[in-house]
Formats: C-alpha cells, structure tokens, sequence
C-alpha cells in the first residue's frame, strides 16, 4: 500500500528559494558526473602508488559505475521511502564521506570498496535532482530550472579528465577525491536548509527485495559487460558472454516482476506513456553520441595531437561555454519552444560538428577545433532541456521521480554503450586502416616508399648513426607515420558516426504527442 507523506506547501513557499536549490541540486549532480571520469587521467599515478596492473586499477572506474547505475533507477523509490531530504542530504554525506576515504586508501582494495560506496551515494544525485527542480520552479519556469541543471550534466563530463589531470600533475591523486568534501559537506547544509519533501510523495510499505536483486543482476551485469568487453574481446570470451546472458535472463525477470507486483521498485507502467517512452529512448541514443564524442576526443588530441590534459581542457572549454549559454536561452524560453524543432536543429549541428572533426588532420590545432566544438555546445543546448521538459510532459507529478530515473539510467546505459562501441571501433577501423596503408600505397616494392625509406636513412646517417641502425631507425619512423595516419582515418569514421546515430534517431519524435514543456498546456497532476 502506498501512502501520501502529506508534507503540503503553499506555493509561495515552495518557489521561495528556487535559485538555491537550483544551485544545491546542481553542484551535487556535478559532484556525481565529475567523479565518473576524473580517475581517468590518474590512472598512472594511482598504479605505480598501489602497484596495481591496469586491468587491477579499472575496477576504480568499473565500481564506481557499476553501483552508480544500480542505484539511478531506484532513487524514486528510495527518496519516496526514505523522504526526498532525508534521502538526498543522507546520499550526498555518504558520497562526501566516501570520497575521503578513497583519498586516504592505502591500498587497492580499500579504494575500489570506497569507490564502490561513492557510486551508490551519487547513485541518487542526478535523478533526485530532476525531479527536486521540477517541484522547485512553477511550471512556467520549470525550463530555467533544467537549464541550470542541464549545464551540470552536459560540463560534468567535459570538465572531469581536465580537472583531474590540473590536480595529479600539481598536486597528488588522493586530491581529487578530496576536493569532493568542501563542496560536498556545502550541498548537505543547502539540501537540510532549503530543500523540502515532495509534494505528492507516496511511500511504499513494503520493501521489494526480489526487484532490487533482479535490477542489481541485470544493470551490474550490463555494466560490467560494456565496461570490460573490450579488453575481453567480446563474445570470443566466456565471461562476457556470461554476463550478457546474465544482463538478459535477469533484465526479463525484472520486468515481468515489476509489471506485477503492487509496490515495485521501478514502475515501469508509466512507460505507457508514449511520450515517456519516446523520451527515454531518446535519451539513449544522446547518451550514446555525447558519452562516444566525450570519450574520443581527448584521445585524439592527447596521443595524436601530443597535448596535455590542461591543454586539451581549454580546448574543449569554449564548447561547453556555448552549451551552457545555449541552455541558458532555451530554458528562458521553454514554454514557448517546440522540442521536436529544437531536438531536430540540434541534431543537425551536432552532426555538422561531427562532419568538420572527420576533416581533422595530424597537423591541425587550436584553431581547427574551436568552430566544431562551438557548434557541438550549441548543437547539445539545443536538445537537452527541450527532450527532457517534453518526456516529462505527460507524467503526474508523483511519477516525476520514477520517470528521471529511466530517463538518466537510458542516459547513463547509451554512455556506457556508446564508449564501449567506439573504444571498439576506433581498435577495428586503426587495424584495419593500417593494414589497408601496408596492402596498397606502403608496400615493400612501391617507389614513392623506397625513396621515403632511403632520405630517412640517408638523413639518420649524416647525423652520426651507424647505417645499419639509420635503417631501423628509419623503418619505426615510417611505421609511427603509417599508424598515424591509419589512426587519423579511424577517428574520422568514429566521429562521422557519432554525428549519425543522432539523425537516425530523429524519427522517435514522431511518437511525441506534444515538443511542448512540462506545463505549458495546463498543470499536470
């Protein structure tokens, strides 16, 4: 049986502070999407620290995402359970605390067990934060609320590696989960001071133990598949597979418990929503793209540009600078914009980024990628706040939560889908590439590589070196400058591709009922 809270408000009240807990609800979120990836370019300190092998060090990632998206589907029905505040401030300490421990770990084990409780404490941080601003604002401001909340999410990502490799080279490793509890301990004062429970907030009675366990199975299996099948050559390994028929087998379970249990802890009857539905799956294919895009592209600039993380960070900073603006703009003018013409424009721009970054070259810089990345922020402004106003148009207030939740786990899952595909397709397309270069213009008997072969040896020689290793020498140089050049062919298809996903998914908008905002056509109860 479900029973209402009974916390009510005036609306006076409940709009007081709208800004604040924007601001609060916000820079936990923020919290929460940094830590997913600013491990990254600490990795190398952290294994020379710990003495971990790489493969021993990813779990500091894998953990974290794992609990992560095991805990986003049923932030929901924990913050129905527990009470919003209780269950945000409490989740916000828990990732606060955790960070500090995974700072002062001394050990490898002691780090992934701390990152695993991290992840389930900013589990709750994204879809808990939606769902806040929506009863936070009126409804004709629900979109300047999603814009403040949307530059978050989409700089997040962007600002976590540059961050994290600003604190490793001036600092030390532990200091990027440090940051974390300054900022964390002012989000728990703010969400105790300004945040207030639910409106129409209904509590479960019982605990649903079998669906937890179901979710669990299903989404850390997923996870773990899409994290680790890379490394393990996919379907040719036992265990992968494993997990994928694990993710299967348990994600079926799961449904066919949710759809028949009165309290569940993951209502997938709103999903009769169509525009729901439309929405989430949406949300996979921008997950997809944005995660993919976000992935590669310091890659690209660090190991064939040669750049740093501090300089790759400024290159991509003017970019989430027009995201953010861009959503400033949209988010004023929400209830009067259609998300199925903004979502269509903004996909467009984000493939015509996409197009201009497959025509990168080893010898480009700054300036070639200052317009792309500009067009991709704008591009990603353009559709984040408008699909997500309109996929929660037709939900009651109550559902809000359940209906965040989806829509960040399909957010999350298309991420995690969308590095695991282009980590194995830029592997695929460089092999293939190269072995395409050696075949047809670097063959043994072609001239134009013969003549390359002997200036390069020749040079080598006037330098001093013995003519034997000038040969060599010569021969790894003319490699490096194929496997460049196979690597600059493989992340132009790679970006090509991420730039399509978007306008193949574009036909889902045509099962939206309405592009309007949450709101604009009347309150939804």
């Amino acid at each position: 049986m479900l029973r209402s809270s009974g916390v009510t408000h005036s609306s006076e009240d409940r709009y007081a502070h709208k800004y604040i807990i924007a601001f609060t609800v916000t820079m936990a979120a923020m919290l929460e999407l940094i830590d997913t990836s600013i491990v990254n370019v600490a990795i190398p300190h952290m294994m020379g620290n710990l003495g971990a092998t790489l493969d021993e060090i990813a779990w500091v990632s894998t953990a974290y995402i794992i609990a992560n998206v095991i805990v986003i589907p049923m932030s929901g029905w924990l913050s129905a359970y527990f009470g919003r505040k209780r269950y945000f401030t409490g989740s916000i300490l828990l990732f606060t605390v955790a960070s500090f421990f995974c700072g002062s770990s001394h050990s490898l084990f002691a780090l992934i067990f701390w990152r695993v409780i991290q992840g389930i404490g900013g589990g709750a941080l994204l879809s808990t934060a939606q769902a806040t601003l929506y009863e936070s604002f009126p409804p004709e401001e629900a979109g300047t609320g999603m814009a403040i909340f949307g530059v978050g999410v989409m700089v997040g990502p962007t600002l976590g590696p540059t961050l994290g490799g600003w604190i490793t080279d001036n600092y030390s490793w532990p200091w990027i989960f440090y940051i974390n509890v300054p900022l964390g301990i002012i989000a728990a004062i703010l969400t105790v001071t300004y945040v207030n429970d639910a409106a129409h907030q209904e509590r479960a009675d019982k605990i649903d133990y079998l669906g937890i366990i179901f979710l669990t199975l299903c989404v850390g299996s997923l996870q773990w598949m899409l994290e680790r099948g890379e490394r393990y050559d996919w379907w040719d390994s036992r265990f992968v597979t494993l997990l994928g028929v694990t993710a299967l087998v348990s994600g079926i379970a799961l449904i066919w418990r949710e759809l028949t249990v009165d309290e569940p802890v993951i209502n997938f009857r709103i999903l009769k929503s169509r525009q729901l539905s439309a929405g989430v799956s949406l949300g996979l294919l921008l997950g997809f793209a944005l995660y993919g895009s976000v992935f590669i592209l310091p890659v690209f600039l660090q190991q064939l540009l040669q750049m740093t993380a501090w300089q790759t960070g400024k290159i991509i900073l003017p970019g989430a600078i027009a995201s953010a603006v861009t959503m400033a703009v949209v988010g004023r003018n929400a209830m009067r914009l259609d998300a199925r013409y903004t979502v269509v424009a903004g996909a467009f721009l984000f493939f015509w980024s996409m197009l201009k970054m497959s025509h990168l070259t080893a010898a480009s810089g700054q300036q070639d990628l200052f317009w792309p990345l500009i067009l991709r922020g704008v591009g990603l402004g353009l559709i984040f706040v408008p699909l997500t106003n309109a996929t929660m148009a037709d939900l009651k207030v109550k559902d809000l939560a359940q209906g965040t939740g989806m829509f960040n786990l399909m957010r999350q899952l298309g991420g995690s889908l969308g590095i695991a595909v282009m980590a194995t397709l830029l592997a695929r397309f460089m092999a293939s590439e190269k072995a395409f270069l050696l075949t047809e213009h670097v063959g043994a008997s072609d001239p134009e590589t013969l003549s390359r072969l002997s200036l390069l040896t020749r040079g080598l020689i006037s330098r001093g070196m013995n003519p034997l290793v000038a040969q060599q020498q010569a021969l790894a140089i003319l490699d490096k400058q194929v496997t460049v050049q196979s690597s600059m062919l493989a992340f132009s298809r790679i970006y090509l591709y991420s730039g399509l996903v978007l306008i193949f998914a574009l036909p889902l908008l045509l099962l939206f009922r309405t592009g309007r905002a949450r709101g604009s056509m009347g309150p939804v109860h």
